[in-house]
């Protein structure tokens, strides 16, 4: 059984891209994955690296959990806008706080780059209000190539596949059921691919219980 872990990054609970989220979930559990479906908006947590990488900034709880998510996932999707040619900054704060040096990924003593998060895949679900050709060949895919080979593979999930769904602006209802249709398509394509055997496993930290005020 293939575990996934589907991250909705937008702010807001009526977003096409939480739509889409739920509906690529809800495919994958109609194919008999494990699906967990964490919207990062219901998250508590620091968006901002106080002391960059200087010094450490222990995590939340709900981070805590998110890592947890992550070290059990076979397969991880990123449901998110394009905004101003990156994501949105509920998504930027949650990878720059989770994905710590030393646990998604370190340095080898070669200085290259070692993903410690090898062993799983990916999808990155981009949607967009400019037309793919203006994203692609003048804007140079920014957001897919950031969220893709900037932050995924660097910490070692591959392959990561990327869906561009657009443009959003002015789409039609039957549009819009199309893209659903499509993710719930890739939902059941994606769990239908057996999970790799070789994963590398982070530790995972428990988190503090929550206390009843």
């Amino acid at each position: 059984m293939t575990r996934t872990l589907v991250i909705d990054a937008h702010p807001d609970s009526g977003s096409l891209c939480a739509a889409l989220a739920e509906r690529y979930a809800a495919g994958a559990c109609s194919a008999g994955a494990q699906v967990e479906l964490l919207a990062l908006r219901d998250l508590h947590f620091d968006l901002d690296l106080r002391r960059g990488l200087r010094a450490e900034q222990p995590l939340e709880p709900d981070l805590l959990r998110a890592q947890a998510s992550l070290v059990a996932a076979d397969h991880v999707v990123v449901v998110a806008p394009v905004w101003w040619g990156s994501v949105p900054a509920v998504l930027k704060g949650f990878l720059d706080r989770t994905l710590e040096r030393g646990w998604a990924y370190r340095y080898r003593d070669n200085g290259l780059p070692q993903g410690l998060l090898a062993g799983r895949s990916a999808r990155v679900v981009m949607t967009t209000d400019s037309p793919g050709w203006w994203l692609r060949g003048l804007m140079g895919d920014s957001a897919v190539r950031q969220l893709r080979r900037s932050t995924l593979r660097f910490c070692g999930l591959k392959p990561v596949h990327a869906t561009r769904l657009g443009p959003v602006h002015g789409s039609s209802a039957e549009q819009r059921e199309s893209w659903l249709e499509q993710l719930a398509d890739l939902g059941r394509t994606d769990a239908r691919r057996a999970p790799r055997a070789d994963k590398l496993m982070p530790v995972v930290r428990v988190p503090a219980p929550d206390l009843a005020a």
